[in-house]
């Protein structure tokens, strides 16, 4: 297997609602989305918006409690004060403000926000992972 991840899917309790708020985000849709399916080009990889219950079946397994999923999704600014900044623009949108911006034991900026649908989004500034002129994170 490649290296590389081509799409992440969210089940949503609707896929409109959800869309509206990464619109609101500043998201842009792609024209093959649907109302069944959202999908956003995000930097080389996709989000999709899928209806939960519909992403379950499509998996073959039940479609159970809502809960941690031990999974987050992060977005790299390119400085530390976009940290703040970035979260009260998903404030705005909608979000939950999980935990707010904050200074880290490793020398970044972070924090987080929950989506409607609680899909937990770390926003992070790392001085050791450097954006790109294309906003791709660069590994050491």
């Amino acid at each position: 297997m490649e290296q590389r991840l081509s799409m992440v899917t969210l089940g949503v309790a609707d896929v409109g609602l959800s869309r509206a708020f990464y619109e609101r985000l500043g998201w842009r849709a792609s024209p093959a989305s649907n109302p069944h399916v959202t999908f956003f080009s995000a930097g080389g990889a996709v989000l999709a918006l899928f209806g939960r219950g519909a992403l379950a079946d499509d998996a073959g397994v039940s479609d159970g409690p809502a809960g941690f999923a031990a999974v987050t999704l992060a977005h790299n600014v390119p400085t530390r004060e976009a940290v703040a900044e970035t979260l009260e623009q998903a404030r705005v949108a909608g979000a939950r403000i999980v935990r707010p911006a904050e200074e880290v034991f490793w020398g970044g900026v972070r924090g987080y926000f929950a989506d409607p649908d609680g899909h937990l989004w770390e926003v992070a500034w790392n001085p050791y992972f450097p954006l790109d002129s294309n906003g791709t994170v660069t590994l050491p």
